[in-house]
């Protein structure tokens, strides 16, 4: 019999969360620092050593020793530094504390991490700052208990160098103009508006001692090399299927080290391809959302490896094989509960919604590139477009509902009703009938109403979810802006809104596909109505310095343009590192493992057939000769690709860094790597399976 777990004494015990707050600090300082966290009211400094000394003494009882900044730079990954809470000794002793100053203020060196220019290797100084609407939580790993403090990280000159920072930005943006819309309408009770985000996170696990016999996977996190098994994923069994025992147990530890932190697991199965998975949580708010999807990830690793796994979040980590994505639930919800997403029974008569939704429309209509650049890494080049995940083309899907609504609109001036769902009738007398929702879901869209929140399918599964929310949050930011600075100067409001959302609908349904976007003729469709399709991250990032874009970003604050040409340069150096260590990867397991196993296994061949000619020079020796020709022509092959790759690799990794760099890596080093890859993976279906140098894709997948 398993352990009974009580989820409701379990969830948030180690967060410095609002009932600990709110049992810890004097009333008066708790009342502030709420409405710092509630209202977007500033920090109030006189409090922070009260805070300080309750969240070191709540930390310390907990077993804590240590405490840290914890902080998401421009790597994608989490940063700390660790600091006792023990002070000078005194008489031997020591006295464990920790200041306001120390709670609010770090300082990393900045010009460790990536900057774009923004910091050199002299100016050194950087600063983390406390972000209290994101909860401290205790952090138990072989290092002990440790008092993580969720911060911003900038440089000296106040420029952001990580990706709270600019989402923080953006969420001020959209509730001061949400709030503008929300009072057109009559709503005088909201204070606040605050995007909210479900982010579902996709992973593969393998065995680990398998894991470790791939250098591939250690280096780049994905199979350089690796045939097709005879099975994939060809019988969707795998889809919801039983969970395995293994991988049963390390889910439910998961569970449990994120429910402790807070985080609001609740949805766990198996995905399409074989061992793949899911885990989603509770929508929370776009903030904390983020910051708990980085925890999902570090979690999701750590855990991995007490059960003799490793968990690969890379977006494909295996060719011809789904990969990995997270799809990014996002919407916006007022403090006294309006959802501006909610079309209600009636989405016609719901002018509201109707406004709000024209102006998302022709948000994402003007920013498609933007959108497209917020999901681009590495990894989701090879997953983007590959009929597994959505296509390169920025569309939304609104369902036969509202395209209905919106065809009326557009064709007539106005939208007299809306269809309705009707009855799910099973045709077996027990099952009992079911109200149908009035439109289907479109799995092929990258951009999917989904009831009352949009479905923004793009991002990568290792890529941080901040980025796409900060450019969510903006261009949403910018088409209200617009719109109540029209509106709110209007004579006649109720003429004025009608003619806007319907100008605003037909001058952006070109953006608006319901159909089937892995299909070829959508491609051709797409290029007719003027949409971008930008499909690699070498093609995606100049959308980040246009003239449009920087226009955008500091007209709301969100970046500068110095920040938005450091983010470039960082994502160029990032794209031609990474495919530098994955070209260096193949060479180094292309000439240290696989030609020589090659070799070891014609030479086999070819003793094989003096042996037997040897032996009886009438026997057929015909297979053994076609194998050692195939084998031979196919070494040679391989040791052509090799040079050839190393030669073009040298030559790019000696380029200076930035776009013309990162532009030769993905047109002449990729197709490198491909070109050394397909003889390698036909040399691994004849070679002899004991002599092949690493797990084959059948032993990573189906042996967890």
């Amino acid at each position: 019999m398993s352990e009974v777990i009580s989820v409701s004494e379990m969830f948030g015990k180690d967060v410095f969360n609002d009932a600990v707050m709110r049992d810890r600090l004097p009333k008066s300082v708790y009342k502030k620092l709420k409405k710092t966290i509630e209202d977007g009211a500033e920090l109030d400094p006189s409090i922070a050593d009260v805070v300080a000394h309750a969240m070191k003494d709540w930390a310390i009882e907990h077993g804590a020793t240590h405490f840290t900044h914890w902080f998401q730079p421009l790597t994608g990954v989490t940063a700390e530094k660790h600091d006792s809470f023990i002070s000078a000794p005194v008489d031997g002793k020591v006295i464990m504390e920790f200041s306001g100053k120390e709670l609010i203020k770090g300082e990393p060196d900045a010009s460790s991490f990536p900057s774009g220019g923004l910091r050199a290797t002299f100016e050194a100084r950087g600063y983390t700052v406390w972000d209290c609407t994101s909860p401290a939580f205790l952090k138990e790993d072989a290092i002990g208990v440790t008092l993580c403090i969720p911060t911003s990280f900038c440089s000296y000159k106040g420029e952001a160098l990580d990706k709270k920072t600019p989402l923080l930005r953006s969420m001020q943006a959209v509730n001061e103009q949400a709030l503008r819309i929300l009072r057109l309408f009559g709503n005088t009770t909201a204070k606040r508006v605050n995007p909210s985000v479900g982010p579902e996170q996709e992973y593969f696990l393998v065995d680990r001692q398998k894991y470790l016999q791939r250098k591939d996977l250690i280096y780049t996190g994905r199979t350089l090399f690796g045939a097709m098994p005879p099975k994939g994923q060809e019988m969707d069994d795998h889809y919801f299927g039983i969970i395995r025992e293994r991988v049963g147990a390390y889910m439910n530890d998961v569970n449990k080290e994120l429910w402790k932190l807070g985080v609001p697991a609740k949805t766990q199965h198996n995905e399409v391809a074989p061992a793949q998975h899911e885990l989603a949580p509770i929508y929370e708010g776009v903030n904390q959302a983020v910051d708990h999807n980085q925890i999902i990830m570090e979690t999701l690793k750590k855990v991995a490896g007490r059960h003799g796994m490793a968990c690969l979040l890379h977006e494909k980590p295996f060719a011809g094989v789904n990969g990995s994505g997270k799809h990014n639930n996002w919407s916006l919800t007022a403090d006294d509960g309006t959802n501006l997403m909610n079309p209600g029974d009636t989405p016609h008569e719901n002018i509201q919604f109707l406004l709000v939704l024209a102006c998302i429309i022709k948000a994402v209509d003007r920013h498609a590139d933007l959108l497209r650049e917020s999901a681009s890494d590495v990894g989701n080049d090879r997953r983007l477009g590959a009929n597994e995940a959505p296509p390169a083309i920025i569309s939304i899907f609104l369902g036969e509902q509202l395209e209905d609504v919106i065809d009326q609109l557009c064709d007539t001036g106005e939208a007299t009703h809306s269809k309705k769902g009707g009855t799910l009738r099973t045709g077996v007398n027990i099952l009992p009938d079911l109200d149908k929702d009035a439109t289907d879901r479109n799995r092929t869209s990258p951009f999917a109403f989904t009831g009352n929140k949009f479905e923004f399918r793009m991002v990568g599964s290792s890529d941080s979810v901040a980025s796409a929310n900060t450019v969510l949050n903006t261009i949403v930011a910018e088409a209200f802006k617009e719109a109540a600075d029209i509106l709110e100067k209007a004579d006649d409001f109720d003429l004025a809104v009608h003619d806007m959302i319907k100008e605003l609908l037909a001058a952006h349904r070109r953006v608006i596909f319901n159909g089937n976007g892995y299909s070829d003729e959508w491609v051709q469709e797409a290029e007719k109505r003027g949409l971008p399709n930008i499909r690699s991250m070498v093609d995606a990032i100049p959308a980040l310095v246009t003239d449009k874009a920087v226009k955008l970003f500091e007209e709301f604050g969100v970046f500068t343009r110095a920040e938005l040409e450091s983010r470039a340069e960082v994502e160029y150096e990032s794209y031609a590192k990474s495919i530098n260590i994955e070209a260096k990867t193949m060479v180094d397991m292309a000439g240290k493992q696989i030609i020589p196993a090659v070799i070891r296994y014609t030479a086999q061949l070819a003793g094989s057939i003096s042996a037997v000619r040897n032996a009886c020079p009438e026997a057929d020796v015909s297979t053994q000769t076609e194998l050692l020709l195939e084998s031979s022509d196919l070494l040679t092959e391989t040791k052509t690709a090799l040079a050839a790759l190393e030669d073009v690799n040298n030559r790019c990794a000696a380029m200076e860094s930035g776009r013309d760099q990162a532009v030769a890596c993905h047109s002449e080093v990729v197709p490198a790597m491909e070109a050394l890859r397909a003889p390698v993976d036909r040399l691994e279906m004849l070679v002899d399976k004991e002599l092949w140098p690493m797990p084959s894709y059948g032993d990573l997948i189906f042996e967890v």
